[in-house]
């Protein structure tokens, strides 16, 4: 057992609410360190071939990450923001303008796979994943690897879903029900050769001027952490019981200073994210 936490049937500990520091909402999940779960999450998505191959092939030029790593930071981190911090009108805004980007992706009869940006299915699979990156970075930060988010923060996070164009009644009912959605959606997932030289390139951070690589080690090392299996499998990651040792105590540590920061310092830079998203709505500037 993790912490002192509740046991569902399946003996997965889940977070008790009435503990202190346990999130009684979807924005107090939202942290910096979320950011170090980063290039794992993006490995969970792409490992759908529809994802995948529609990340790679993708003909909107400002959104790749090789080409532009700052717009693409910004834009993905302002979607974040927006659906958990955010509110109706921001969700909304977003929706409109990450749809004319998604307009432009879907595969060609030269692709591998068939794929279409609009595939609610995908999606869902996509903010799936994010739900992971917020939910084990909140665990990790407060020592409880494993656990699950109360259901009414869990249900609170649907947003990183329906924010585009996931369907309210996709999202599973409570957390248990995503469990067992995310059991069966693993038969799905799967990596080749293209796929998955892209992904090396990102833990790499190929995508980076050369002076930010130095950091490819620490990055490598966070992003077998954060990876589920099979994702570690499917990438040839290795990784020991030390290795995973060391990786708990990082988290923890990170946590220790970031659980005693006031709230707006915790939540940056996401809720920088968010002012900026604002900003740029009531100046009519480009929101992706």
């Amino acid at each position: 057992m993790i912490g002192a936490g509740r046991d569902d049937p399946g003996g997965t500990v889940l977070i008790d609410p009435a503990r202190d520091g346990t999130p009684r909402r979807a924005a107090d999940t939202v942290t910096a360190a979320v950011a170090l779960a980063a290039a794992a999450n993006v490995i969970m998505q792409l490992a759908r071939p529809g994802v995948g191959h529609g990340v790679v092939e993708s003909r909107v030029e400002s959104g790749n990450l090789m080409l532009h790593p700052w717009h693409r930071l910004r834009t993905t981190s302002s979607y974040l923001s927006v659906t958990m911090l955010g509110d109706e009108p921001d969700i909304r805004a977003y929706r409109r303008a990450v749809g004319r980007s998604h307009a432009q992706v879907r595969s060609t009869a030269s692709s591998p796979v068939a794929y279409d940006a609009f595939d609610r299915e995908l999606q869902m699979w996509v903010a799936g994943c994010l739900l992971r990156a917020f939910e084990d970075t909140w665990a990790l930060l407060h020592g409880r690897p494993g656990a699950w988010l109360p259901d009414d923060v869990y249900r609170e996070c649907a947003p990183l879903g329906t924010g585009l164009q996931v369907r309210p009644e996709q999202w599973p009912d409570d957390r248990a029900a995503f469990e067992r959605w995310w059991d069966g959606e693993l038969e799905n997932v799967r990596l080749d050769d293209t796929v998955r030289t892209y992904l090396w390139r990102l833990i790499d951070l190929d995508f980076l001027p050369g002076p930010f690589r130095i950091t490819a080690g620490a990055n490598a090392f966070l992003t077998t952490g954060f990876l589920r299996e099979p994702f570690r499998s499917l990438m040839g990651l290795e990784w020991s019981d030390a290795d995973q040792e060391r990786f708990e105590t990082t988290m923890r540590r990170i946590g220790a200073v970031l659980t005693r920061l006031p709230g707006p310092l915790r939540r940056f830079p996401y809720n920088a994210y968010l002012a900026d998203v604002r900003a740029r709505r009531r100046l009519g500037m480009p929101l992706v």
